[in-house]
């Protein structure tokens, strides 16, 4: 188990305590336990998050300022998710939401008839003034909510919570994907959640295909770097990126800056793993590209960097002047 900030301090207390709401806290402290509740991330899922690069820090912080009801309420999110057999990304989603929306407080006021951790509104269906104040039956009914919305698992989990609570800021959601992130992986104990295996050096992303264009791309480490080089035996940097995927059944052309143009553009800050990252002169102006790089998680890429440099992977520098705004998914 992954020990954080919180965690020496309040999470024995916790999870030793009966939660005021009358459920209680059960702890799943092995991987043999969890899978027995069908709520074990076996398989890498980067979109758990924090899908913002280098935010990890900043969620054992946030963790660590939660007063004892604000982790009551986080335990009370994540036992009756495992008790439903939900996914650690359901207790993600949940967790993100009542921050948001009340601060992970059982709030007797809001706006108009909004109440609760969720704030919901009798008038809008969500139930009486006392179901919807009564902290068990909010969970399951946001739970109940969640599982309706189509597409939920694949989505960013802010974008999961913007979908239950429709909210007119729904960007806001996104603020606490690292603390949420951080709570699942310690109050729930659940190590790595993502299930991408933090620290191998092979962060496997969500989608099979840009999974098997990461494999290749970490088989080809120690090859060396000549410009106009496509495999097998040495690439440069567009090379690698075109032989990875299509490994994986996706054609790119040939060259960096038409690489660029091959796929979903999304912010750089969004970047999963099998996303490409490009680098230009003016990175403003697409057609000053001169380089590109595959982003495996964890703020690690795997390159073809130049001569006199194997292929291999080392961190991502973001405040880097010539990193391009937008990375791109291949094959979307």
């Amino acid at each position: 188990m992954k020990v954080g900030v919180l965690v020496g301090v309040l999470v024995t207390v916790l999870f030793a305590a009966v939660v005021t709401t009358g459920t209680v806290a059960v702890v799943v402290d092995n991987q043999q336990e969890q899978q027995a509740l069908g709520v074990v991330n076996l398989s890498c899922d980067a979109a758990i998050g924090p899908t913002q690069p280098g935010q990890q820090g900043k969620g054992a912080a946030d963790a660590g300022n939660l007063k004892d009801e604000q982790l009551q309420i986080v335990t009370l999110i994540i036992t009756i998710g495992k008790q439903r057999q939900l996914s650690p990304r359901a207790w993600q989603i949940a967790i993100q939401a009542g921050m948001t929306e009340s601060g992970l407080r059982n709030l007797t006021y809001g706006d108009r008839d909004s109440l609760g951790i969720f704030q919901m509104r009798p008038s809008m269906g969500w139930g009486t003034v006392a179901q919807v104040t009564d902290p068990p039956y909010q969970v399951n009914k946001f739970y109940d909510v969640l599982l309706a919305v189509k597409g939920w698992e694949t989505m960013r989990p802010g974008e999961a919570a913007q979908a239950v609570e429709r909210s007119g800021f729904p960007d806001r959601y996104h603020k606490w994907e690292p603390m949420a992130v951080h709570l699942v992986e310690n109050v729930g104990e659940v190590v790595d959640a993502a299930g991408c295996g933090e620290g191998t050096g092979a962060v496997l992303p969500p989608s099979q295909t840009a999974a098997k264009a990461i494999e290749f791309a970490l088989g080809e480490q120690g090859k060396p770097y000549v410009w106009g080089a496509t495999g097998p035996n040495s690439y440069d940097c567009s090379g690698l990126m075109l032989r990875a995927y299509e490994a994986a059944g996706v054609t790119l052309p040939r060259v960096s800056r038409d690489q660029y143009k091959a796929g979903a553009m999304l912010p750089v800050e969004q970047a999963q793993p099998g996303d490409l990252l490009f680098w230009a002169y003016d990175p403003s102006n697409p057609k000053t590209i001169h380089h590109v790089a595959m982003y495996l998680g964890d703020g690690k890429m795997v390159e073809a960097q130049q001569s006199g440099v194997p292929v291999h992977t080392r961190k991502v520098s973001w405040d880097e002047g010539e990193l391009v705004a937008q990375a791109v998914r291949p094959g979307v």
